[in-house]
């Protein structure tokens, strides 16, 4: 089972979210995506697997941008990846924001 975090080492839940996966002996691959941003057709495939809108994806810092067209919210999350909530993981075709952690549970 093909498991896909896109983690931020500082951020407590993303932490959280990894040791979770890693407690359940779970293989994780790692995106660091403030380092390796994704571009847009990878925050598409993502948005689908998580059905939801981009704006649903944006961090607090990002609330400006929630009213906006999809494709400008995207754009400014690839152009600044640190608007992008997180931990997100994906396992296979679905995916969920791991804020609560909980929403990993879910997923597994």
């Amino acid at each position: 089972m093909a498991v896909t975090l896109w983690h931020n080492p500082r951020c407590s839940k993303s932490r959280a979210a990894l040791a979770l996966l890693e407690d359940k002996g779970l293989a994780v691959d790692i995106r660091l995506y403030l380092q390796d941003a994704p571009d847009a057709e990878a925050l598409r495939e993502m948005l689908a697997a998580l059905e939801l809108p981009a704006s649903a994806l944006l961090r607090k810092d990002g609330a400006a941008l929630k009213d906006r067209p999809e494709a400008e919210i995207i754009a400014a999350m690839v152009e600044t990846p640190a608007l992008i909530e997180r931990p997100v993981v994906r396992i296979g075709e679905r995916a969920v924001i791991g804020r609560p952690t909980e929403a990993i549970e879910d997923l597994l």
